[in-house]
């Protein structure tokens, strides 16, 4: 049966000898980490839909009232015409308010690691908005990825970036996206950014240690696919979730700290664990409008709009490239 977007995921299909050589790298260094890109295997991406449903986490609540209360003025800041690439898809809640008010827009490009969760929502989309063309690419946008070709020409080309993933990159990392991004879009194009900002410290903290426990248990999936995927026999029960506020650098760093003295083995490869020690999996930045607009405009964008939640959780940024 074919898909309705009409075309199968582009590029990208991460290997498991990719996979294996990051993991290998990052367990190898220290202070030792896990590349956070990982967390987004089918189970991973479940259990962040939960995550965004939880009492705590206030960013997907937050950000979602942004897009329903100004996504007509987010939509004409983009402009008529548009190639929409939306990074890190996931199931493109948030990405329905905007699609809704755009002006006759080219084509809706969603870009996701998670080739299967991407096919789905893609298809979910191309059904819901039959006169967009959906066309999907499965790509780590870390990296370099070509788009593809539309049927129709778009007047430009436009980024919509949600969910404050731009915060689980350090400075130097997210500038180099940014870098990225502007040169994907060009001159006449824009990027569309969720940033979380900074807040009293015990909110944020709450939404990265939640009650139910369903952020522990997906940081801990990453411990479970390396198992699954890299024929691991990491003791899953002998590692904790812990989130914890850096006030000084302004981020939630997120760990899995070994809880005995161990050793465990992935693929040909061991390593011994002491007690106490943490494997870094994520960060979480969290800035004002100031700070993120300084940092844009050093790569090339200008903001040009920002819209926050009532509380000033969480904003929401337009930004152009700069000519």
């Amino acid at each position: 049966m074919s898909s309705p977007t009409g075309s199968a995921p582009l590029d990208f299909e991460p290997t498991t000898g990719t996979f294996f050589k990051d993991v290998v790298s990052g367990l190898s260094d220290f202070p030792r980490s896990l590349p956070c890109k990982y967390f987004y295997d089918e189970r991973g991406s479940q259990l962040f839909n939960e995550i965004c449903e939880l009492e705590e986490y206030y960013l997907t609540r937050a950000e979602l009232s942004i897009m329903e209360r100004y996504a007509s003025e987010m939509a004409e800041q983009i402009g008529p015409g548009v190639m929409l690439v939306e990074y890190g898809s996931g199931s493109s809640v948030k990405t329905r308010s905007l699609l809704n008010h755009l002006c006759d827009p080219a084509a809706y490009v969603p870009v996701d690691i998670s080739r299967e969760h991407l096919q789905r929502t893609a298809d979910s989309l191309a059904i819901a908005y039959p006169r967009i063309e959906v066309l999907p690419v499965c790509a780590d946008f870390t990296e370099g990825f070509r788009l593809p070709d539309s049927k129709r020409n778009p007047t430009h080309s436009a980024v919509y970036f949600p969910g404050s993933t731009i915060g689980n990159f350090e400075p130097k990392a997210a500038r180099a996206i940014l870098t990225r991004i502007a040169t994907l879009c060009g001159t006449g194009g824009g990027l569309l950014i969720g940033i979380d900002l900074q807040k009293d410290v015990a909110i944020i903290e709450a939404a990265y240690n939640d009650a139910k426990g369903v952020t522990s248990e997906f940081n801990l999936n990453l411990l479970s696919r390396i198992n699954r995927e890299l024929d691991g026999d990491i003791d899953i029960c002998q590692f904790e979730h812990q989130a914890n506020y850096n006030e000084e650098l302004s981020r939630v760093e997120i760990q899995l700290v070994s809880q005995c003295a161990q050793e465990t083995r992935i693929g040909d490869e061991s390593f011994t664990f002491a007690k106490g020690e943490a494997i870094l999996t994520e960060y979480s930045h969290k800035y004002t409008i100031a700070s993120f607009a300084e940092m844009a405009d050093e790569v090339g964008l200008t903001l040009r709009r920002s819209w926050t939640d009532r509380q000033e959780h969480f904003a929401v940024l337009h930004l152009a490239v700069s000519e």
